[in-house]
Formats: structure tokens, sequence, C-alpha cells
């Protein structure tokens, strides 16, 4: 439920146009939260006693998680391309 109130925030805060003349700051300062969050993701990973050990089944784990939507995202995109977008002749 947070995640859903922070981005409805977010919506309104790009649709006030006050807003719209700061978006070069904004976007630094997305840039800097982006920069935070990936190194403390990289301390909370370094702090794992057994992270080597792990790291081949995280990897696994984490291409999983890629490939399997990527696969089924594009096969249903193609499908309902061939369906609905029929050219005609």
């Amino acid at each position: 439920m947070d995640i859903l109130i922070v981005m409805c925030i977010g919506i309104l805060v790009g649709r006030v146009s006050i807003l719209r003349r700061a978006k070069k700051k904004n976007e630094y300062l997305s840039l800097f939260c982006t920069f935070i969050l990936i190194f403390s993701m990289g301390v909370m990973l370094g702090k794992k006693d057994h992270f080597f050990e792990e790291l081949s089944s995280l990897g696994l784990t984490s291409f999983l998680f890629f490939l399997i939507p990527t696969v089924l995202s594009i096969g249903l995109v193609y499908w309902l391309t061939r369906v609905f977008m029929k050219k005609d002749k």
C-alpha cells in the first residue's frame, strides 16, 4: 500500500506546473537517489557472510525472473499484434 501512495504522490507532483520548471533539479535528485539506492543495495549484499556461495543461486534466480516474463511478454505482444493488426489485402 505504501508503494501505491508514493506512486500517486509522484504522479501528482509531476502534474503540478510549478514543479515542471524545476525539471533539471528533479532529474539530478532522481539520479542521486538512484546512486544511493544502488550503493545501499551493494552494502546490504556485502554484509552477507556467505555471499559468494549464494551468488550462483542468486544469479540463476534473477536470470529466471528476467527470462520468463520477457519471453511471455514478447510472445503475448507478438500474438496480439498478429490477431488485432491484420493488414487489409
